[in-house]
């Protein structure tokens, strides 16, 4: 028996009771995640936020889940619960449907929620909090009767988390830089004497003993017949500074190129593209990595990618890929994309153009990979670039040599590659793509393919 908080059409009827003259009769499904506007005409939305309202109706639907592992589900809790401690809505401050969506399917439980679980010192008070915004909120205009609304008591706080005094934190600062300057042997002043004062006493007294000091020097000079103009030009002379060395490149070889293992948290079709899908991927990035953000308490990646109407979005959702993770990042038709899935698609053959019709095959590591796990190819261990240089062409160089073999296993063909055919790296045979822990990335069904 499927639950009503998880249907889409359950969601539906409850929009169309509340907003009657924005949600028609031939609403569908499908059209969900672009009834923002219609629901809140007078707000407008970026490409980001709509690709958000997306990801967040998918991450609503999970939070009812019933048969969801209850760590998990408390793990979503917490991180919806963090997201918005600092937002008022899910976008931020501007209303759309996932916050409708999101109270819809979690009212229930939140009514539910014991007084420690509400607002304990571990409770989801930022969920309670948004609940009761939602549902009371002009901004919403929903009409929920009150002996349906979520009962929420503003009194009955079971723990307060003391806010960040800014005049304390200045002081506190203040007092333990005081602490350090101690430490590090500075003599202490004398009682009723600044700063200032001493250090301008200091000052003076040195300027005065320096003065002294050069003048002997000159009397002593002049005695001994020592040219003081001359001296000074000496001391004028410098000597040139030893120019830096070009830091070493490294050879070209596909190690350079950082794949790794990702995880497709969620896909959705892009909003202004009919060819591409929005992943939302994580790759093993530590927090703080440029071009992250965070989702469901991991750090993630934004992905465009050119797969739909070639790859069903069904396969995408919650897969194991490989990425291609230092390519720099490029904005598609108004989202920046971060990483690269690899995907295998039949090689042309001579005088045969690219219809770009496939069939392409998803590139799947072993099933126990982690996240982040580095993929290499055998024979080429190495450390990748940061950033590969988009002028250096290293990937353009390269992605000529990823091939999959006979046996479906996706390999480097170095015979496809004239740069390294000369010097160490001739004569190398084609080696397999594999994981830090040794297993093999594979395709489905095509050989001797090309991956890209």
């Amino acid at each position: 028996m499927s639950n009503p908080l998880t249907s889409s059409t359950a969601l539906l009827d409850f929009l169309r009771s509340h907003y009657p003259s924005a949600i028609s009769s031939s609403t569908s499904e499908a059209d969900l995640p672009s009834l923002s506007h219609q629901l809140f005409p007078s707000s407008s939305y970026t490409d980001n936020e709509k690709v958000e309202t997306s990801q967040w109706l998918t991450t609503s639907s999970r939070l009812s889940t019933p048969d969801e592992d209850e760590a998990k589900h408390a793990e979503r809790l917490g991180s919806l619960n963090i997201h918005l401690s600092t937002r008022t809505t899910l976008l931020g401050s501007k209303p759309s449907v996932a916050d409708i969506a999101l109270y819809y399917r979690l009212a229930p439980a939140v009514k539910s929620w014991s007084a420690d679980e509400r607002t304990g010192e571990h409770g989801y008070h930022h969920i309670v909090r948004f609940v009761d915004f939602v549902q009371n909120a002009p901004l919403f205009g929903l009409s929920v009767k009150e002996e349906d609304k979520v009962a929420v008591d503003h009194n009955d706080i079971k723990f307060v988390h003391k806010p960040l005094d800014a005049k304390e934190e200045k002081e506190r600062k203040k007092k333990e830089k005081a602490a350090a300057a101690a430490g590090d042997g500075q003599t202490s002043l004398p009682v009723g004497q600044g700063k200032d004062e001493a250090g301008a006493r200091s000052t003076k007294k040195e300027k005065a003993q320096e003065a002294a000091q050069n003048a002997g020097e000159k009397v002593k000079g002049a005695a001994m017949g020592d040219n003081p103009q001359q001296s000074k030009k000496e001391k004028k002379e410098k000597q040139p500074k030893p120019q830096k060395q070009p830091a070493k490149e490294a050879p070209l070889s596909p190690c350079l190129i950082d794949l790794r293992v990702g995880h497709i948290l969620k896909a959705v079709n892009h909003p202004n593209a009919d060819s591409l899908y929005v992943s939302t991927i994580a790759c093993g990035d530590p927090p703080g990595t440029d071009n992250t953000s965070e989702h469901e308490g991991q750090i993630v990646r934004t992905v465009c990618s050119g797969l739909n109407g070639l790859v069903p979005l069904e396969e995408m959702q919650g897969r194991k890929i490989i990425a291609v993770c230092n390519l720099k990042p490029v904005t598609m038709r108004g989202i920046k994309s971060a990483a690269m899935v690899l995907a295998a698609s039949p090689r042309l053959k001579e005088g045969e153009e690219d219809n770009h019709k496939g069939p392409v095959e998803l590139v799947s590591p072993p099933e126990d990979a982690e996240a982040g796990e580095r993929v290499i190819f055998e024979g080429w261990a190495g450390e990748p670039d940061g950033v590969l240089n988009p002028k250096k062409k290293v990937w353009e160089t390269l992605q000529p040599g990823f091939t999959t073999t006979e046996a479906l296993e996706v390999g480097f063909d170095i015979g496809e590659v004239p740069q390294l055919q000369e010097g160490d790296t001739a004569g190398k045979s084609t080696g397999k793509l594999v994981t830090n822990s040794g297993g093999t990335c594979t395709v489905k069904s095509l050989k001797k393919a090309v991956v890209r």
